[in-house]
């Protein structure tokens, strides 16, 4: 556990930005078609992958500019076996995928070496079922061995940490940590809040990290909080207590408006990118042990951009 949190550059000092929302980017703002939500399906032609590495460029030019270490996560929320059979493809077409994508991001990051540092690879996950609904929750058992394939390919290809997203029940949270574990990969842990700042299960932030901690013997490196707006959960991380210390990043939606709103609306909301700067100023006035800063659904690099201006502080010469 000590050398797995050690080994990540995060947690060595420093604030570190990471993207907003690859998959709403894509689809709202570049007229992309992502089935299922499935940004990894991308990654089958060259078009596919410049798609991606040119998203990534205006985050990579903002961390230069406020002198902040990146975080690159992968296009893989959605490249586990449920969805991969949704889809068409394979286990073994999957793993492949999984590590393709590893391998693009060492390629984006070998371009920015001398700009920005440190650089992050990560291998992200999602949930096995809607990021919204915990559905039928799986057995701490069932989890891990769900999510190991998914994070056995991205481990063996090179990434210094795999990050599940919008995590909606501490089980399944527990399961992908026991196979990072198996994987001998760092694991961070995000989940989604409602807004009452509750997990969809109806259980309290603090209690999941609790319940996590306890299971795992606190092996998960740290944990987050995406899709959520920061008025959903600013007021219940300021007051959660000691586990609140464990949350070190947070990627949240551009938008006010409930999951349910957002899942039956025909438009993206993208809020006021310059709000929400300073509502992170503010978390991080009251959070001061979080160190990761991106976004979610609805936000894109104009975001970032003003989480940087608020938090980062300066501008590289």
């Amino acid at each position: 556990m000590a050398n797995a949190r050690r080994s990540l550059p995060q947690l060595e000092g420093g604030l570190f930005l990471t993207d907003g929302g690859m998959e709403t980017t894509l689809i709202f703002h570049d007229g992309v078609e992502l089935p299922h939500f499935a940004a990894f399906t991308l990654m089958r032609d060259k078009a596919g992958r410049a798609a991606i590495a040119k998203y990534f460029e205006p985050y990579l030019r903002i961390a230069q500019e406020r002198g902040c270490g990146f975080i690159l996560e992968t296009p893989t929320w959605r490249a586990s076996r449920d969805w991969g059979d949704k889809l068409g493809y394979s286990r073994a077409d999957l793993a492949d995928v999984n590590r393709r994508s590893i391998e693009l991001m060492y390629d984006i990051k070998a371009g920015r070496a001398d700009s920005v540092a440190p650089i992050v690879v990560s291998g992200a996950l999602g949930p096995r079922g809607d990021g919204y609904d915990p559905g039928l929750i799986m057995s701490r058992s069932e989890a891990a061995d769900y999510h190991a394939d998914q994070i056995e390919a991205l481990a063996s290809a090179g990434a210094d940490v795999v990050s599940a997203f919008t995590m909606t029940n501490a089980t399944e949270a527990i399961g992908i940590v026991d196979a990072a574990r198996a994987a001998g990969i760092p694991a961070v842990i995000s989940f989604t809040l409602e807004t009452d700042g509750r997990l969809p299960t109806g259980q309290s932030l603090e209690d999941a990290i609790l319940e996590v901690d306890g299971a795992t013997g606190a092996y998960a490196a740290y944990f987050m909080i995406n899709c959520a707006h920061p008025s959903h959960f600013d007021q219940r991380l300021a007051a959660g207590g000691d586990a609140m210390q464990r949350v070190r990043g947070i990627r949240a939606n551009a938008s006010r408006r409930s999951h349910q709103e957002l899942n039956d609306a025909a438009d993206l909301d993208a809020g006021n990118p310059e709000e929400l700067g300073l509502e992170y100023r503010e978390l991080l006035r009251q959070n001061p042990q979080i160190i990761v800063l991106g976004g979610c659904c609805g936000t894109d690099h104009r975001h970032v951009g003003e989480i940087g201006k608020a938090c980062c502080g300066r501008v590289s010469a």
